[in-house]
């Protein structure tokens, strides 16, 4: 007997908005059915599958519920959690993942779609708070992206910045392209003390200063990093702990969504008008950032995040930065 939800699944890796759209019909009703927190959410809205006919329409669970339940649909015992970072006292977010190889499938999916075969590249991680987490979906991916690339100078940089900058010079003198990941505080320590004209290595940053550095807006990083390390754009990847899909930014802080992943934007005074789109006489719309999420299938799709973001017309985004009172304005829709 098949699996519940296992007939959707061949549908995560959708080419096309309308058959991502008709996907996410498909499992919003599976999770309504199928995730007890999501369909006691829906119900308190009176909302259900059937008054749903537009991805529009859709119940998006703000985020602060994998703070506080155990947001998962069906039962089965989970292959990993995933724990977000946090301060000290604070309460993380745990995302309980029934098949990481749907998780691996899709994050190299959305890698190659803008990358390439990542067998062409040495892979490197300056994640060093993640690491020292060891329950982090960044590092779970750095790591399969660093095996699947093949090339023996992949590997992880705790902070070992001089080697790191051995690795650096030996990729640059060999033409070898490579792709640097690196939460920002870790990229800016280290362009601080090493500057260098990188020609063959792409930088990417994941966002994050972690309390270890002054918050800085997301152009004056990229600056920094630029005048650094020789580079002309600084790339982005764009994902977090409640994900298994993430968009990337090749440079400008424009980000493009993978296959597996749409973005919304919700008014932020109103978390149900939201828009899927981009008016046709408009360049583009801003509000608070909805996210759809196939790969979610065993989790939730469907999240209301706490971001603000810029939606253009064609799919792309930016992020703007945090909705204030946040978690004030996702516990006054839980009990709504």
């Amino acid at each position: 007997m098949n699996e519940p939800g296992s007939h959707i699944i061949k549908d995560i890796f959708t080419t096309d908005n309308a058959a991502l759209e008709s996907t996410a019909l498909k499992i919003f009703s599976f999770q309504y059915n199928h995730n007890i927190i999501y369909r006691q959410f829906c119900d308190i809205l009176k909302i259900k599958p059937a008054d749903v006919q537009r991805i529009e329409n859709i119940p998006f669970l703000p985020i602060q519920f994998f703070k506080t339940h155990q947001v998962i649909t069906g039962q089965f015992a989970p292959q990993i959690v995933f724990e977000s970072s946090g301060t000290t006292g604070s309460v993380n977010s745990r995302h309980f993942v029934k098949d990481t190889g749907l998780y691996e499938e899709n994050f190299l999916h959305g890698f190659e779609k803008f990358y390439g075969n990542v067998a062409g590249y040495c892979i490197i991680g300056l994640l060093p708070s993640y690491l020292e987490r060891g329950s982090s979906s960044l590092v779970y991916m750095v790591n399969h992206l660093i095996k699947r690339s093949g090339h023996p100078l992949s590997g992880f940089y705790l902070y070992e910045h001089e080697k790191l900058q051995q690795t650096l010079f030996q990729n640059e003198a060999n033409g070898q392209p490579a792709i640097l990941i690196g939460v920002t505080y870790a990229l800016l320590d280290f362009a601080e003390k090493f500057p260098m004209q990188l020609k063959h290595t792409m930088v990417m940053e994941t966002g994050g200063m972690k309390g270890r550095r002054e918050e800085l807006m997301r152009e004056e990083v990229h600056q920094l990093l630029q005048k650094q390390l020789g580079i002309k754009e600084v790339h982005s990847e764009y994902g977090m702990t409640e994900l298994l899909s993430q968009a990337y930014s090749l440079g400008g802080g424009i980000f493009k969504p993978g296959n597996s992943i749409k973005i919304l934007l919700r008014t932020e005074d109103d978390p149900f008008d939201v828009n899927a789109s981009v008016p046709a006489d408009k360049k583009f719309i801003t509000g608070a950032i909805n996210i759809i999420d196939l790969a979610n299938i065993y989790s939730c799709s469907f999240i209301a995040t706490d971001d603000m973001g810029k939606l253009y017309a064609d799919g792309s985004f930016e992020v703007l930065g945090r909705l204030d009172n946040s978690d004030i304005r996702g516990c006054g829709l839980m009990i709504l």
